[in-house]
């Protein structure tokens, strides 16, 4: 094992005149004007598409209406809504124009608003709809940088359009040139998993660096032939508005906006993308839903068959052997009778997917490497731009997160702590320069907080993190995460969390997934729509939670293992802050919100 690496990225070349503006204006320069943009018209299945000219002149349209509005550079803007075309839009004209974008994620509350909106001193504000306009104009008096309110859904952008038309282009483009890589371009709070929200400040060398050493390692999926990717992940998240700068700045790509997932399948289908990223929750739903179609009959038990064999397939590819005649006879046969309508689900043209945000199922990532969609494997936080490592097509060794990208370092710290170094590593957060200084390690490397191991290649596993690790009052140090992930693959388990810090043994809190309970409860000839509060008490649905329970245990010694579990009766939710926008699990939330279940029904009050 190595303790410390560094990606070769000589190519990776940002020019100090440069800003996320240039991704779109190179484009142009190279290809001219072809299809960049499409989004979703009233109802599911079509779309209107927009050439990359069409959206330089909105986004010019834009940035005059900025500039009439009185947004200087370095000013805060605020976007308050979920993904659509008009966010491209919008971020793009900031970022021409040196204006400081200060993204809010659509389901945050009023008070969570106003908190963004006065660290940041936010002059301008843009949500989508009433409801979020709503939310930012109840609090609108306690932000007394906060001048105006528009709203997309009231013609926000024609309104900038139109107040733009006293700017000229020479002044624009005097503007445009002044704007310069190492300047702030985005202050983006972090979810708040483990603690209270920071505002990151990203630069646009922070974006340009990381989109460009994408686009080299990973060019198989995100710049060949002719990509597409269907955007659904929220724009104030780091990952998103990082792919998203990857499709527009490419030659070739096309971003589609999708503002919800209801119709998610069928989008899938007219849109056809050629790769999708999500969270691991996404792919879990994708494979749970192929799980619950097939049913509980004779497609069903072919269902698991194939997707074990799937899973055999994959790690016998992983281990550099050759499958064996009886696993070729199989595959081709899964592949026609399942592996085929489980990749049709997800566009006919798809040909890759990837996962970041949170540790994914090593059991599912050889599923879908098995079945033949490569599970493209990121690692990153809102502190370096989102990913700062990846596994790439032709190293896709599943259980690690991949090397770093071209031109950045990994290191591991005396206390097993993964540090990094790269150019698109954050300048610290907006207005806490003590909370900066704690970021950092001495000689200026980033400390992530997670623990890792470094293989001979490079390549990063991450293995808990830092601040989750359990102390029981026996002293035994526990990972929470590798038995929360068995428990998790319980097809009736939405989330487990597991608890035990200065406790006597380890506990869990297990929520239950409202979908996959819904459909194995006829299989033990009980009704679907049992309520989660009757369900919670089931002795049947106590057995099969413990059955995943067990096979968590059986990888740890006694004293890790789970000894008691409680299922509760709600689940884990934005609103009770137990989730993040981006749908990981807040462990002091957790702990706070249930004490009393922990204390009471865990450990019966005992310390």
């Amino acid at each position: 094992m190595l303790q410390e690496y560094t990606t070769p990225g000589e190519s990776i070349v940002v020019r100090d005149d440069e800003s996320l503006f240039s991704l779109l204006t190179e484009r142009i320069a190279r290809t001219g004007e072809d299809t960049v943009i499409a989004s979703r018209k009233t109802g599911p299945g079509s779309w209107a598409t927009i050439t990359s000219g069409e959206f330089l002149k909105l986004v010019r349209a834009a940035a005059k209406g900025f500039m009439a509005f009185g947004i200087g550079k370095g000013d805060a803007v605020t976007i308050f809504s979920p993904t659509r075309w008009e966010w491209g839009v919008l971020d793009f004209a900031l970022a021409a124009i040196g204006a400081v974008s200060v993204p809010i994620y659509d389901t945050d509350s009023a008070e969570q608003a106003k908190r963004i909106l006065v660290d940041s001193d936010v002059k301008l504000a843009i949500a989508d709809n009433e409801t979020r306009f709503h939310r930012l104009y109840t609090v609108m008096d306690a932000c007394p940088a906060l001048r105006r309110i528009l709203m997309l859904d009231n013609n926000a952008m024609g309104a900038l359009q139109g107040l733009g038309a006293s700017i000229t282009d020479e002044e624009l483009d005097g503007r445009i040139a002044s704007v310069r890589a190492d300047d702030l371009a985005t202050i983006v709070y972090t979810s708040g998993s483990t603690g209270a929200p920071k505002g990151a400040e990203l630069t646009h060398r922070n974006f340009l660096s990381i989109v460009r050493a994408a686009t080299d390692c990973l060019h198989e999926m995100v710049a060949d032939d002719h990509p597409r990717l269907l955007l659904f992940l929220p724009l104030a998240h780091c990952f998103a508005r990082f792919i998203q700068y990857v499709s527009i700045g490419t030659d070739d790509g096309v971003v589609g906006y999708l503002p919800d997932t209801r119709s998610l399948l069928p989008d899938l289908r007219s849109f056809q993308p050629t790769y999708l990223l999500g969270v691991p929750r996404v792919f879990e739903k994708v494979y749970n839903a192929a799980s619950r179609k097939a049913g509980n009959g004779m497609k069903g038990r072919l269902f698991l068959k194939a997707a074990e064999a799937a899973r055999d397939w994959s790690r016998t590819q992983q281990a550099g052997e050759k499958p064996t005649a009886r696993q070729i006879s199989e595959h081709a046969m899964y592949e026609a009778l399942v592996y085929r309508t489980v990749r049709g689900a997800l566009g006919p043209k798809i040909r890759y997917v990837a996962c970041g945000g949170a540790p994914l199922s090593e059991d599912l990532a050889h599923f879908f490497n098995g079945i033949g969609l490569p599970m493209i494997q990121g690692y990153g936080m809102t502190e370096t731009a989102a990913p700062f490592a990846a596994t790439r097509v032709t190293d896709n060794v599943i259980g690690t997160v991949g090397q770093p990208a071209p031109g950045s370092s990994v290191r591991i710290a005396d206390d097993g702590e993964l540090e990094v170094k790269g150019p698109n590593v954050f300048r610290g957060y907006h207005n806490l320069p003590a909370k900066t200084a704690e970021a950092f390690t001495a000689d200026g490397w980033l400390k992530t907080g997670d623990l890792a191991t470094i293989d001979d290649e490079g390549r990063i596993a991450i293995t808990g993190r830092k601040k989750d690790i359990i102390i029981t009052a026996g002293g035994k140090n526990v990972s929470p995460i590798p038995l929360e992930e068995e428990i998790g693959k319980c097809p009736i388990v939405e989330h487990a969390v597991v608890v035990g810090d200065a406790r006597p043994f380890i506990g869990a809190l297990v929520t239950l997934d409202p979908e996959g309970l819904a459909a194995w409860l006829p299989t033990r000839r009980l009704p679907a729509d049992m309520p989660i509060a009757e369900a919670a008490v089931n002795d049947e649905v106590r057995a099969e939670i413990q059955t995943y329970v067990d096979k968590a245990n059986a990888t740890v010694s006694r004293a890790e293992s789970v000894r008691k579990f409680v299922v509760l009766d709600e689940q884990f939710t934005q609103d009770n802050r137990c989730l993040t926008p981006s749908l990981k699990v807040v462990r002091p939330a957790v702990n706070r919100v249930f004490a009393d279940v922990i204390d009471k029904d865990l450990y019966e009050g005992k310390r």
